[in-house]
């Protein structure tokens, strides 16, 4: 308890610019609703809010982006993160989700420099000719410098900033305790699965914080796509590189959004949307290890319409097992077979009261829409779309590595439309899928599997005794538990506990309220306003106490 309330006064500071921020913002559509926004309008004016009128009309999607915008880097990579779950935000907040630009304003290098010394062991100068101060680009992370080694070649430096750990500490400490709060105080929030969308981006921040790690992952791109001539991974130093900087190769390349110098370079849009199409789908579907994040900034175009992919903080993974189910799920859309897609939507889903029979209408539904249509008439955008609907009307939510592969396929098609507006990510998917089912189904990938699975029963059957005696030993020195999950159980023993505490509290101001007065009728001791001294302190004590239990079932009518 001590070292919560210890946390809760460290992060006070930045606790009050997050409530101000969401105050200034009104509470989204809540405003609206209560009739509030003339008044909101007259509170920012008197407390200077600039674009207070904006604010409130604004649609609830732009205001939490408006939000996020505000409270800075940690909550913007939050976004980010929220942007990869279509399966839990509607289309119209993944849209604004998408806009939240990871950019920061540049450190000045000279307070840069002595951290990049300390990581490289040595002066600057010692390892390069140059060192370009003015940064390329500056996001909440990190901030990139070109530089050259001593031999010419050219690289970056992307350099993590100081101090940002500590910040991003306090920021993921705080988002735990609001993420406790609303679902505490707004059941209704539990539909978008605040704790799990908070576990990702814990996990992916850490991970974003230390700089090797990004080496690593692209590394191993690099290695599975070692084979594809047309596309280039930037080479990584790690002779200096480490968890605060990473050095790697400088790729002079075409950005990926500048299309008019794609088309005055003479280079073949088509051909790039193919090479870079047939890229990723390598490394989800092969690979298993892919970038999460494929979008035109993350790529560049270079000479003989070649590619070259940066930025590897994002990566998803999927094992051999997850990849199968992946590939029988756009096979039974494609080819008519709801019950497995159904069968496979379960199995992914951590909710035991979906309504199976209402899902599998409406999946049959939505596979006769789809079954109907040939494969370069199909847009997985759309079908995808469509079924992330589909599970959020159902509450059903996918794992995080799952989320990841779906804005993968999404962000893919995007990108290869806004080289090719014929480009259908599905037709260059299809050969891989085929391929996949063909593989599952050889002699030897059966045999394979029934290996694995006969080695699994035999080492259930061998450890059954031993089992059996734990399950025993436990049962006779009473250790043995049983967990009843039981709906809105908690809800109701909160009711119950809080009932419990307002009798109690009622029985201790009516035992103040005859103690206080049996006192009074002693005439020794001091006096306080005429009433003998301890009898005021109880008569005290009972009316503050009267007053609790009138704002607790006041509050708890309020709530109800």
């Amino acid at each position: 308890m001590l070292w919560q309330m210890l946390n809760a006064a460290r992060d006070l500071g930045r606790a009050q610019d997050i409530a101000t921020i969401l105050i200034r913002y009104g509470f989204g559509s809540f405003v609206r609703v209560l009739g509030m926004g003339q008044a909101l309008e007259r509170a920012g004016r008197v407390l200077h809010w600039q674009h207070v009128e904006e604010y409130v009309r604004l649609e609830t999607p732009q205001r939490i982006r408006r939000v996020l915008e505000d409270l800075g880097p940690t909550y913007i990579k939050l976004g980010q993160i929220m942007a990869t779950r279509v399966d839990v935000f509607p289309p119209a907040y993944i849209t604004e989700f998408e806009k939240l630009q990871d950019q920061a304003p540049p450190i000045p290098f000279e307070e840069l420099l002595p951290q990049i010394e300390e990581d490289i062991g040595g002066r600057i100068d010692d390892i390069f000719s140059y060192v370009d101060r003015q940064p390329l680009a500056a996001a909440s992370i990190a901030q990139v410098h070109r530089a050259f080694l001593k031999d010419g070649t050219a690289v970056i430096l992307k350099v993590r900033r100081p101090g940002l750990r500590k910040i991003i500490e306090a920021d993921l400490r705080l988002l735990q305790r609001i993420v406790d709060i609303a679902e505490s105080e707004e059941p209704e929030l539990r539909r978008f699965h605040p704790r799990n969308i908070l576990r990702q981006f814990n996990q992916s921040l850490r991970r974003e914080l230390d700089l090797a790690s990004e080496g690593r992952n692209s590394e191993q791109v690099a290695l599975n796509l070692s084979g594809d001539v047309n596309i280039r991974v930037p080479k990584i130093y790690w002779q200096w590189t480490g968890e605060r900087l990473n050095v790697q190769e400088y790729i002079e390349g075409i950005p990926g959004r500048d299309l008019e110098s794609v088309e005055s370079e003479g280079l073949d849009r088509k051909l790039l949307a193919d090479r870079g199409a047939r890229a990723v789908m390598q490394m989800i579907m092969e690979d298993g290890f892919f970038h999460a994040d494929p979008h035109p900034g993350n790529v560049f175009y270079l000479r003989d319409n070649k590619l070259a992919f940066i930025d590897f903080g994002m990566i998803g993974r999927l094992t051999e097992e997850r990849r199968e189910q992946v590939v029988s799920l756009l096979y039974g859309m494609v080819n008519h077979a709801p019950a497995r897609v159904v069968e496979i939507l379960e199995d992914w889903s951590d909710n035991p009261t979906v309504d199976e029979q209402a899902l599998t209408v409406e999946i049959e539904a939505f596979v006769d829409q789809y079954s109907s249509l040939t494969v370069k008439d199909l847009s997985l955008t759309d079908m995808m779309t469509d079924l992330m609907a589909l599970l959020r009307d159902h509450n059903l939510i996918l794992p995080a590595d799952l989320a990841l592969l779906i804005k993968a396929y999404i962000t893919l098609d995007g990108l290869g439309r806004h080289l090719n507006p014929e480009f259908n990510t599905l037709v260059f998917a299809a050969p891989y899928l085929e391929q996949i089912m063909m593989e599952r189904y050889r002699p030897e990938a059966i045999a394979r599997r029934g290996w694995r699975n006969l080695i699994s029963v035999a080492d259930m059957v061998s450890n059954l005794p031993k089992d059996m005696r734990k399950l025993l030993h436990a049962s006779r020195k009473g250790a043995l538990q049983v967990d009843i999950n039981v709906r809105h159980f908690d809800y109701y023993v909160n009711k119950n506990d809080n009932a419990m505490s307002r009798l109690a509290m009622g029985i201790i101001t009516a035992a103040l309220i005859i103690g206080s007065s049996i006192i009074t009728t002693i005439e020794r001791g001091p006096y306080i306003f005429g009433i003998q001294a301890f009898a005021f302190l109880g008569f005290t004590c009972a009316i503050l106490g009267f007053f609790w239990v009138l704002v607790s079932i006041w509050q708890s009518n309020h709530k109800r």
